[in-house]
């Protein structure tokens, strides 16, 4: 596969994971709002290095477990379990939110790519998705784990996060007020995602069946 298309693929799969609104986004947009969009982009910046690292722990995870089927077999099942509960609760909770607006407040002027850098990391998410993304793009010969390929996807996620927060960052003034940057609408496009993750996993087990 052509080290073009794992880029793009990476870059299309991470983007999906950012597209809802959370907390890395909205923060970068709210830094923005204050601060400036140098300071945004700042932010971004120490968010991807973050993305960059777990993408790539991910990658050789999966690598590893390529090479035990009985193991990835155990854990398609465990991740279509989790995310149909993940899928479960998102959907009810955002029944369940009140509208809230979106206030530009931020928190103390320090440095913005280390500030990046940290709350990526409290964001574990990535890792198990990203796993689980690669070994099915594998499963279906999209990319393989060979170095070069690895370290063209990763690149490519890094990169499909930071296109994703540079839109928030220039565009959240003009979206802020539309109804899907609420949380409620946040908690109903995460558990679509999910629910979407889930029924791939669920369509694979039954063809290894």
């Amino acid at each position: 596969m052509s080290i073009t298309v794992v880029f793009f693929l990476g870059l299309f799969i991470a983007l999906i994971g950012v597209i809802p609104p959370g907390l890395l986004n909205m923060t970068a947009a709210r830094i923005s709002l204050k601060e400036g969009p140098g300071r945004g982009i700042t932010f971004s910046s120490g968010v991807c290095l973050v993305v960059f690292i777990q993408t790539y722990v991910a990658a050789i995870f999966a690598r590893y477990l390529s090479n035990r089927p009985d193991v990835v077999e155990i854990l398609q099942r465990v991740a279509f379990v989790i995310f149909v509960l993940i899928t479960i609760y998102f959907l009810v909770i955002a029944r369940s939110q009140k509208e809230t607006k979106v206030k530009a407040d931020v928190r103390s002027k320090r440095s913005r790519f280390f500030h990046g850098m940290f709350l990526s990391a409290l964001n574990v998410f990535p890792i198990p998705y990203q796993a689980y993304m690669t070994i099915t793009m594998a499963s279906f010969g999209w990319m393989n784990f060979e170095r070069t390929s690895i370290i063209t996807y990763v690149t490519g996620a890094a990169m499909g996060t930071f296109v994703m927060l540079y839109f928030y960052i220039f565009f959240f003034d003009k979206i802020k007020d539309k109804k899907f940057t609420s949380q409620k609408n946040m908690n109903y496009s995460i558990g679509i995602i999910t629910g979407v993750v889930a029924l791939i996993t669920f369509i694979n087990i039954l063809k290894e069946m």
